[in-house]
């Protein structure tokens, strides 16, 4: 196997960083090794490694080294290769007669729905444990996709009987033993007590073997945080529904992740923003000041162990109660170290200005902060923190004044009795002087004051003018609708693999219809793991790039008739006689849950950089990624895709690997699903019931600190509805707040658009004149039924020639300006 250059160096690069994603959640100091010695491999992940998830967000990388690959190539002696053969033979049998089920219960075009995304259980069975090793390791594996939720049942979220029998046995009967989660997400781990060493990998690319090795030697070593709170299912926040067919409710509000299980006092088995490394720290002196509306505090980091390391400081801020309704903490800034020696120390800053932490009032409509204690917590997780100051605000204080435009969700937001006060020591003290300033006699900490007066109030222009460029100006009625549109012609069932007529494998084209008319042709390809395009391909007699064989979804292919199957690209294409064969493999990055553990911005940017490298080599102008959806619950089989709970890490998390791609001349990227794109269930025809305050302070939060720090140059909308509308169609999320509020100056997109999937749901497939109408840009991936509709709803005046002129200028000052780039 040759590799190219670009992989090559990449790999190098990924080797590199992805470390910095892994944490232990327990450990008693066994690791890391001084040499590799003989090892007794164990669990469904020791072979079948799992690099990440299915669905879109896969990458088709040139080779994939396993664990048991990897740790063979740096010297260990794997005595269990009888065990693994034999888990192969019987995980190959049931996954064969799963299979067969499957497919006897999904015909047609249910099937594609039922099947994408769909994974089997892990299975029970009885396999001897007594092998030779100086060391027992585990690998336990799971993966979800795009289409499918999670379950909250064993051999899913909970680990199976076989799993915790034989966990608890190699961990009592080794003298060293070590838990390895290959996971996109979180499983329960509150059965495995006694385990004494548990390493959460998560899911890092083709590398997977080489950089687990590295970790045991220490090579490398874990550095990163909790982005997501795990814990028992039933600990999580049950308030809301999940995972309905047609109608999800979230009642529960602002009370996500950390949020619900700090207020209501609830201990998790890992908390948000907790992981363990080789080496131990003490943060200390942590010292607060203020200067106008901004709160900087500054702390000293030591590394007391005896290995290097680096360390994730962060500060958390009790808002004060008073009108609205607080949770107990929230996350407000974090900063990591550099590598610190042993015994070395380091002074760390962590800032932000307290309008940031805004609370979105609905009776006023507007973002407000309320007079009284603000408390900063400084510490290592959100349970490890000590109070260093309180932050007292003199006035109540409007940031910016709004309009409501997300509509009823039919219920009023849970609110906790009261903050309970066992959180950590100064939980009483918050309580008692949440809605009062704060006497200084009365209190140990330092009291900083910060007046109303340091504030503006934002004053947001709605519906601004919009200038038409005079290309735009030009064309016809029916050029305009082409323009809105995608790449006109495909298939009404187009949705997966070879869509581009440029890059073979990619997800879309926009608007191929105007070229010779000097409006260029933009390519979109999936993320944001990486790039999802074809190994192999032709050129045919046309020109145009056609995929060879199909990397997704070809085992479930049997299950649909053949019109749909080559109308969705999951037939074979062979190569014919005369053509050549070209290949193109790009680098699988780690998932973005994994990158939010690393807490480290820059680390997230050189990501970003390599994406922007590989999109300038294939010809891809539109990374589709990355993905900010919020880990509203640890059961959504796309989390893996997302970063964190916390709106805060996921923001700037995307903003970091934003600049990283767009720094490239000529390169985009997409944030997307916008918004409320929870869960996978139904999600075409999902009405997501969510009050305005929720919406803005947990799920376009995220959003809105990627277009304020990194100008992302496209969105895209998600398929779900939001109290009772297609986010596609809502005129309020996209030109109100994302563009007005937000200042979003880029394009709009919708995903993936097909009628037919949307059939036997309660509401009917997002309609094209209605997604112009709303300020979406272009309608993807494309069809004529999409475009006849537009032409009608323009002819019969239910969108006007000037919004699609507004939405193409838009569209065609992009392409353009991605062209000008490259030239």
């Amino acid at each position: 196997m040759k590799l190219n250059q670009h992989e090559i160096e990449h790999s190098k690069l990924v080797r590199k960083l992805a470390p910095e994603c892994t944490l232990f959640l327990k450990s008693d100091g066994s690791f890391p090794l001084a040499e590799p010695c003989q090892v007794a491999l164990f669990g469904n992940g020791a072979r079948n490694t799992i690099k990440g998830g299915t669905g879109s967000g896969d990458v088709y990388s040139h080779f994939t080294i396993c664990f048991e690959k990897g740790l063979e190539r740096v010297g260990f002696d794997i005595t269990t290769r009888a065990w693994l053969d034999a888990y192969d033979a019987v995980y190959k049998e049931k996954r064969d007669a799963w299979r067969a089920d499957l497919k006897k219960n999904s015909k047609g075009i249910t099937a594609f729905m039922s099947l994408m995304g769909a994974t089997m259980l892990e299975p029970d069975y009885e396999l001897p444990l007594d092998y030779p090793g100086d060391l027992a390791i585990y690998v336990l594996s799971r993966i979800s996709g795009e289409g499918t939720d999670r379950k909250p049942v064993r051999g899913d979220f909970k680990l199976t009987e076989t799993e915790l029998r034989d966990i608890i046995y190699l961990n009592s009967h080794y003298e060293k033993f070590l838990l390895v989660l290959n996971t996109g997400g979180p499983v329960d781990l509150s059965e495995l007590g006694e385990v004494k060493n548990i390493l959460l990998f998560s899911q890092l690319g083709a590398l997977s073997g080489i950089i687990l090795a590295d970790l045991l030697l220490g090579v490398s070593y874990p550095s990163g945080k909790l982005a997501a709170t795990w814990s028992a299912y039933e600990d999580y926040c049950q308030i809301g529904s999940f995972g309905e067919r047609d109608e999800t409710e979230y009642k529960e509000g602002i009370y996500v992740g950390y949020r619900y299980f700090d207020t209501v006092g609830k201990q998790a088995t890992f908390s948000f923003g907790y992981g363990l490394s080789y080496t131990s720290f003490e943060i200390s002196g942590g010292k607060a000041s203020v200067d106008g509306k901004r709160i900087t505090v500054t702390a000293n980091v030591k590394n007391t162990g005896s290995f290097k390391g680096k360390e994730v400081v962060q500060l958390y801020v009790s808002v004060p109660a008073g009108k609205l309704d607080q949770p107990y903490q929230v996350l407000a800034a974090f900063a990591k170290t550099e590598e610190l020696q042993p015994e070395e120390s380091t002074i760390v800053t962590l800032a932000f200005d307290l309008d940031e932490l805004a609370s979105y009032d609905t009776e006023t409509a507007s973002y407000i902060l309320e007079n009284g204690v603000y408390k900063l917590r400084l510490g290592n997780c959100s349970r490890c923190t000590e109070s260093v100051a309180d932050v007292v605000l003199d006035a109540d204080v409007v940031i910016r004044k709004a309009k409501n435009v997300l509509g009823d969700c039919g219920f009023e937001d849970w609110k906790p009795e009261a903050a309970k006060a066992d959180v950590d020591a100064a939980a009483a003290d918050a309580a008692d002087t949440a809605d009062a300033a704060v006497d200084a006699a009365t209190t140990d900490l330092p009291v900083l004051s910060i007046s109303a007066s340091s504030f503006e109030t934002a004053e947001t222009v709605y519906n601004p003018e919009y200038e038409i460029d005079s290309f735009v100006k030009g064309l016809t009625d029916e050029e305009l609708c082409y323009i809105g549109i995608g790449s006109f012609g495909s298939s009404p069932l187009s949705i997966v693999g070879n869509q581009s007529k440029k890059v073979a494998g990619a997800a879309g084209d926009f608007t191929t219809v105007l070229e010779k008319k000097g409006f260029p042709c933009i390519v979109t390809a999936d993320g944001p793991a990486g790039i999802r395009i074809s190994r192999r391909f032709v050129i045919d007699k046309k020109g145009k790039r056609q995929a060879l064989g199909n990397d997704m979804l070809v085992l479930f292919a049997d299950a649909m008739p053949k019109f749909i199957l080559k109308a969705m690209s999951l037939t074979e294409r062979k190569p014919r006689r005369g053509e050549t064969v070209y290949e193109q493999y790009c680098t699988m990055i780690p998932i973005a849950a994994a990158v939010a553990q690393s807490f480290n911005v820059q680390m997230s940017e050189q990501l970003g950089d390599i994406i922007g490298t590989e999109m300038e080599s294939f010809g891809v102008d539109f990374w589709l990624a990355p993905a900010m959806n919020i880990h509203r619950n640890p059961l959504c089989g796309r989390n893996f895709e997302y970063y964190s709970e916390d709106p805060l890490l996921t923001g700037k998390m995307a903003a970091s690997i934003t600049r990283g791609v767009q720094k490239h001349q000529g390169c985009g990227v997409t944030i997307k699903h916008y918004a409320a794109n929870n869960q996978e269930t139904n999600r075409y025809s999902n009405n997501s019931h969510v009050s305005e305050r929720a919406m803005r302070e947990i799920y376009l939060k995220g959003f809105g600190i990627c277009v304020r720090e990194s100008a992302p140059l496209s969105v895209m909308t998600s398929y779900n509805l939001l109290n009772g509308v297609h986010t596609s169609e809502h005129r309020g999320l996209i030109e109100d707040i994302l563009r007005s509020e937000f200042g979003f100056d880029g394009i709009v997109m919708t995903d993936w658009v097909v009628a037919a999937m949307h059939k036997g749901g309660n509401y009917e497939a997002p309609v094209s004149w209605k997604v112009a109408n709303a300020g979406g840009d272009v309608l993807m991936p494309g069809s004529k039924a999409h475009f006849d509709m537009l032409v009608k709803g323009l002819k019969d005046g239910q969108v006007t020639r000037e919004q699609l002129e507004i939405n193409a200028t838009r569209m065609y000052r992009m392409a353009c300006k991605l062209t000008e780039a490259k030239k």
